[in-house]
């Protein structure tokens, strides 16, 4: 029995015809992202806005779904359950309307009814000081990802590959941001574990096709540039959609039955595995056709400049 093979073997297709195409779409829609940034903005969560965030322990095992309900009965505009420590401890993260003096009232009162015997171990208001310190801390966690990510690359391969990764991964990011600001999706602190995780997968993705690039550099040269990128993507397909496939399928579950926050974790993660492997082929790939003509290491000295745009 043959096995199953998504892309069939000595594809060769010609990528880098649209290697003006790719880049200047993915600029286009990263400039719109940012305009949607500021307006109309993205949905921030309780971590980034400020609101409630209360300790409890459970006489028996908390059970997160019954105490989901009861939270959402008391209609405030949002509600997370986090288990932590033993499995009678749950942190509760709620929204500003429960940070009023009748709504921490309306909370203990519902906590004692539904739940008797929990212990309200803390109770606490996070203000808009508290929240901005987060945002700020989240957004330097992603310039320091980036930053090292330019180091590791540059450092493996040469700074042209260096500079197409990390110029990849803002247009990248960008649009995430602006995906995020169309769909209203929440954006939390588990929305910038999304990112980070979204940059370590779309650098593998693109070391793994530089890698093949070096390599074939090496290997053929007397082929033009543009024709080795196209080569090697060729020869790494398979294994792209293969590993992008397998995320997808593992995070779709998550996307369709989980609840709100990690729907939302899921549906950013799904998005950005999307543009993280497309952008692999159709924007690294030309940024790097531009930057290393003649300059790649592995050609032979001497050896004039064998790639041209057209």
């Amino acid at each position: 029995m043959r096995p199953l093979r998504l892309v069939p073997d000595n594809t060769h297709i010609r990528f880098m015809r649209g290697r003006l195409t790719g880049p200047l779409v993915s600029a286009v829609l990263s400039v719109v992202s940012v305009f949607l940034f500021f307006w109309p903005g993205v949905n921030y969560g309780v971590d980034f806005r400020g609101g409630v965030v209360a300790e409890l322990r459970t006489v028996q095992a908390a059970d997160l779904g019954a105490m989901r309900g009861a939270f959402e009965e008391l209609r405030l505009s949002e509600v997370k359950l986090q288990d932590f420590g033993s499995a009678n401890d749950v942190r509760v993260i709620l929204s500003t309307s429960a940070a009023s003096q009748a709504g921490q009232r309306t909370v203990r009162d519902m906590i004692a009814k539904r739940f008797p015997g929990t212990e309200i171990r803390s109770f606490e208001v996070v203000g808009a000081t508290v929240s901005e310190e987060l945002f700020r801390h989240g957004m330097e966690a992603s310039a320091a990802a980036l930053a090292a990510v330019l180091l590791y690359v540059w450092f493996r391969f040469d700074w042209q590959y260096g500079v197409g990764v990390v110029v990849t991964l803002l247009l990248d990011l960008t649009k995430t941001v602006g995906f995020l600001a169309l769909t209203r999706l929440q954006f939390d602190l588990n929305t910038v574990a999304a990112i980070l995780t979204l940059i370590g997968y779309s650098v593998t993705d693109k070391v793994v096709v530089y890698d093949r690039i070096r390599e074939n550099v090496r290997r053929h040269r007397s082929m033009e540039l543009r024709e080795i990128i196209d080569l090697s993507i060729n020869q790494t397909l398979g294994r792209t959609v293969a590993t992008s496939l397998t995320v997808l399928l593992s995070i779709l579950p998550l996307a369709l039955i989980g609840h709100e926050s990690i729907r939302d974790f899921a549906l950013t993660i799904i998005f950005g595995i999307v543009v993280g492997t497309s952008s692999s082929i159709f924007i690294a790939s030309p940024i790097l056709l531009y930057l290393g003509q003649g300059k790649l290491s592995g050609r032979a000295a001497g050896e004039p400049a064998t790639a041209t745009p057209e």
